[in-house]
């Protein structure tokens, strides 16, 4: 392929040369009149042709993908994007890792629109309102339309999440919920089945005060102070986060939940502390794990893509549980994080048909089924559960089963489908800081009103931005 575009261009530049001298030979000396500068900008643009006619004829299509995978998770998706490339000739996918979530979607929103943009980028879930507002994304729905994709084969609990107005806007790829870890060596020490673990809250508070009788070097539980642990608590339990059915059916305009909603999780944190069985670690995740692999503290909630990890490296027996709710409520389930695929408008067609081939390639069960086992993330695709690979996975590590069960148990409603509003990012910083009040002391009414008022205005002023 590549001896076939070099004798091409050899070829071409052999005829521009003829045709540039029977010009001469026509017109005389008058070309001499002419600007150099633009004789020579005239002939960098017939070499450009050139270029991109040899290459849309001989070379592969290059595809440029922004990814926010770092870490082992960069290894995992590098891996898969060289099975793609090894499997086929005329796509090559160039993965470029841009950092955290919210710096990939700083960096894509100031080259949007030039060529600066890639094929294709990965967003964080609560990125898509943004990017459906850039005016710089072709929606995927247009791709599915003329491809006859069918996007019923994956998993219903994850496309509810990106499908918005009847319609798909980008392409599922990581995907995660929150899920309860615990240390089964602690909660045998502490006269507690360790194979039934809490389910509520009021079960949570109560493990917690034997755990800590048992060994008081040891806390109950964790709960980081983080945005998105606070929507799941919401959910679980049936609440909006957002009104207009969390966004689904209107552009929200206020809050969702309840002030009973609101309040609970902050009231259960309250009452730890109180009993001294809460182990505050603030925002840091790192530490709260590292606290959880050294003994002190029997029980977190973290991202469910978490568990190959601890489970591996702890130095005793974890369990993994549904996500808590409280007892005078019902379960509800969780809402899906992580992160979809949206394709980049402005791109040659070509382009935008490998990075959409690349898309599809990524959503088959075996690469799903090696996604799943090798990172802790959901298969987009459930065939891939009955992969091999993935069976004896769940045989040695049966937690990693455990993630998909609480995925596939949620009830699909607006509360679990989750809330789509561009401004989602700064409420999570709001429920954030609140956390941190109360892990502080705060009085809890105070700081409810106070993460009301703040999300509110938030969503007021988005809505003035956009001229709603």
């Amino acid at each position: 392929m590549m001896k076939k575009g070099f004798v091409f261009i050899v070829l071409l530049t052999f005829m521009l040369v003829i045709v540039a001298c029977n010009n001469s030979e026509v017109t005389g000396e008058e070309g001499n009149d002419s600007d150099d500068s633009t004789n020579e900008v005239e002939n960098a643009d017939q070499d450009q042709a050139a270029d991109d006619e040899a290459q849309n004829t001989d070379g592969p299509v290059t595809v440029t993908f922004w990814h926010a995978m770092g870490g082992a998770l960069q290894e995992a998706l590098d891996e898969l994007v060289n099975m793609y490339n090894a499997a086929q000739d005329d796509v090559i996918v160039e993965a470029e890792y841009q950092g955290s979530y919210d710096e990939a979607l700083t960096k894509f929103h100031s080259v949007a629109g030039t060529d600066s943009a890639p094929t294709m980028i990965q967003v964080f879930e609560i990125g898509t309102m943004s990017m459906v507002h850039s005016g710089h994304i072709t929606p995927i729905q247009d791709l599915i339309d003329a491809d006859g994709y069918d996007m019923s084969s994956l998993e219903d609990n994850i496309i509810n999440y990106y499908k918005i107005d009847d319609q798909f806007y980008s392409m599922p790829f990581n995907s995660s919920t929150p899920v309860m870890y615990y240390n089964k060596d602690a909660f045998e020490a502490a006269g507690l089945d360790p194979d039934a673990p809490p389910e509520t809250y009021e079960e949570i508070e109560e493990a917690s005060r034997q755990i800590v009788e048992s060994n008081p070097d040891m806390k109950g539980f964790a709960l980081q102070a983080y945005g998105w642990l606070y929507e799941q608590l919401l959910a679980n339990q049936g609440a909006l986060l957002m009104n207009n059915d969390n966004g689904r059916n209107g552009t929200p305009t206020e809050v969702g939940f309840t002030e009973a909603e609101g309040k609970s999780v902050f009231a259960w944190v309250e009452r730890m502390i109180e009993d001294d069985t809460f182990a505050n670690y603030g925002t840091n995740s790192d530490n709260m794990v590292s606290g959880f692999m050294s003994g002190d503290v029997a029980m977190f909630l973290q991202s469910s893509a978490s568990v190959k990890n601890v489970v591996e490296n702890a130095p005793f027996e974890v369990g993994v549980a549904f996500l808590p709710y409280p007892e005078n409520t019902e379960r509800n389930g969780v809402v899906i994080g992580g992160a979809s695929l949206w394709m980049v408008d402005g791109k040659p067609e070509a382009e935008q048909m490998a990075a959409w081939d690349f898309m599809k390639f990524l959503q088959t069960p075996e690469v799903q089924a090696q996604w799943h086992v090798g990172t802790g993330y959901f298969a987009i695709n459930p065939a891939a559960y009955d992969e091999e690979v993935v069976l004896e996975a769940y045989e040695t590590m049966p937690q990693l089963k455990v993630t998909v069960d609480q995925l596939q148990a949620t009830t699909s409603n607006y509360a679990t489908q989750g809330a789509i509003m561009d401004m989602i990012p700064e409420a999570r910083r709001i429920t954030e800081t609140a956390l941190e009040t109360v892990y502080n002391g705060g009085a809890v009414d105070d700081t409810y009103q106070s993460v009301v008022d703040q999300i509110n205005a938030a969503i007021e002023q988005a809505n003035r931005a956009r001229g709603e």
